[in-house]
């Protein structure tokens, strides 16, 4: 039996019309858009809906999407959304679709690990604000996914939670391949359709990252464009939620329903004017260098206009922002929420848990003691490049960037999100050298706390595995950036749902 032939059958047993089963539910096409217009006209049920992305999920377990499955919680909401569909009230919109959650946001009652040891026995009592938004308008949290701990990575090989045989968040399309990070669960269990929407959350590139390798589309929005509240922080500077999703109008609606505004029409491409920076293009690997070709003379075709933008001093700015900004804020943030959220820990305690080697190292020789890397692998302090990062640094980036969108009329830069597909799922997929790989593109836009769009362009030639491609766009310009991915999803159409294993 086929993927929509069980499905088919399954909602026929739950007692839904024999024509609206066929029409109604394909799990690896439907969108979060979609369901929520099939359960708002009663062609479809959410019981039904939740139950089959409850057994893929579980079918799926070798993926280690999931820290927490909230099977029953699950189940209950999407009953109510069905009981309280058409009595007198106007349809939500996302009344009755299920939705996953990223482990180092607060969803009431369920655990909040952060995706380490220490934490895995707090349960907060309140909704993060990101995820309250999208429960009021009607969304059910499914469950709480995997990541690389305490989001400090960028492959999701979290030894610490698992639930299939081999350690890690699994790629959607190949299971021997990373996850990417740090929202790896959440890119994971999209990429495989367990669930058609979600939130991230992204530093220097952990909601766009885990999408380009799993064939999903993400938003990091424009610095604080979505409250901070009620999750788990490294930086205050450069920490966001974004939205996570199959498809580009879900990631639009849930930008919606978290920011505010009217809905988001596609831009006309002939409007469109995207500028490429060459030190952009760098390192990438075969798959990604024709897709990206393929994709820059699509849209050239379409009418959007690409130029060649020169930003000289990116990679210096970046440079002396990321890192310093990072690991200082990370201790006085952390120190602050776990204080605040009631987690009955110190950060202290919170170090001596920590699984990975990764990012032990991290916090026991850069974050616990306030040092950066200095030359000659030894340590310096890093107080007094925070402060020259935020009062210099940091700025200056930000300059850059707008004289670069103003000087060259631009809607936004394109690039690939990442030079590389997804590396093999092993220790070695969270050293320093794949780290630095990885957000050699992303990093940029989260240091600057500019809007980032990452869009599926394709599957490797050779590789068979999702390449993605990155629009950063000026501080504030999230609409705009929303609205030319619609356009541009309709140029390049959504990628096909991995085969079974």
């Amino acid at each position: 039996m086929n993927r929509r032939a069980a499905c088919t059958f399954l909602l026929a047993t739950l007692g839904l019309p024999a024509a609206a089963v066929g029409q109604s539910i394909d799990i690896d096409a439907m969108t979060a858009s979609e369901a929520a217009s099939q359960i708002c006209k009663g062609a479809l049920s959410s019981e039904a809906l939740v139950t089959a992305y409850l057994q893929r999920a579980k079918s799926r377990a070798d993926l280690n999407a999931f820290i927490t499955l909230d099977e029953a919680g699950a189940l209950k909401a999407a009953r109510a959304a069905d009981a309280g569909r058409g009595k007198g009230r106007s349809c939500l919109p996302l009344a009755g679709v299920p939705i996953v959650v990223k482990d180092n946001i607060h969803v009431a009652g369920l655990p909040s690990s952060a995706g380490t040891p220490a934490l895995k026995g707090f349960v907060p009592a309140v909704d993060a604000p990101v995820v309250a938004k999208l429960r009021a308008a009607g969304a059910i949290v499914m469950g709480k996914t995997n990541m690389h701990e305490l989001a400090f990575g960028i492959s999701g090989y979290n030894a610490a939670f698992k639930t299939g045989p081999e350690p890690g968040v699994r790629n959607a399309y190949d299971a021997s391949r990373m996850a990417g990070g740090s929202s790896s669960g959440t890119g994971a269990a999209l990429g495989a359709r367990l669930a058609p929407a979600g939130l991230g959350t992204d530093t220097g590139g952990s909601v766009r990252i885990p999408c380009a390798v799993n064939g999903c589309v993400a938003l990091r929005p424009s610095a604080g464009r979505y409250r901070q509240d009620g999750i788990a922080p490294i930086s205050h500077t450069r920490d966001t939620a974004g939205p996570m999703a199959v498809s580009m109008a879900d990631v639009a609606l849930i930008d919606r329903v978290i920011a505010g505004g009217p809905a988001i029409t596609p831009a006309p491409l002939k409007t469109v004017r995207l500028g490429v920076v060459k030190a952009m293009m760098a390192n990438a690997d075969a798959d990604t260098q024709a897709a990206m070709d393929g994709a820059l003379a699509k849209m050239k075709t379409a009418g959007v206009t690409v130029v060649d933008v020169d930003m000289p001093t990116l990679t210096q700015l970046n440079g002396a922002v990321g890192f310093p900004v990072a690991l200082y804020e990370a201790y006085d943030d952390m120190v602050a929420y776990l204080k605040k959220s009631g987690t009955g820990i110190t950060i202290q305690d919170l170090a001596k848990g920590i699984a990975s080697p990764d990012v032990k190292a991290t916090y026991d020789g850069l974050v616990l003691p306030r040092k950066l890397p200095g030359p000659d692998n030894t340590v310096v302090d890093a107080k007094p490049a925070y402060e020259a990062a935020m009062k210099k640094g940091r700025p200056a980036l930000q300059k850059l960037y707008r004289d670069t969108f103003a000087k060259h009329r631009l809607d936004a830069l394109v690039f690939p999100t990442v030079p590389r597909t997804a590396v093999p799922a092993n220790p070695d997929s969270s050293s320093l050298a794949n780290f630095v790989l990885f957000i050699q593109n992303t990093d940029p836009a989260g240091n600057a706390g500019i809007p980032g769009l990452q869009l599926p362009i394709g599957l490797g030639t050779s590789s068979k595995l999702p390449i993605g491609m990155e629009l950063d766009g000026p501080a504030g310009g999230d609409r705009r950036l929303l609205a030319i991915g619609l356009s541009l999803e309709q140029l390049f159409g959504r990628l096909p749902a991995p085969a079974k294993p």
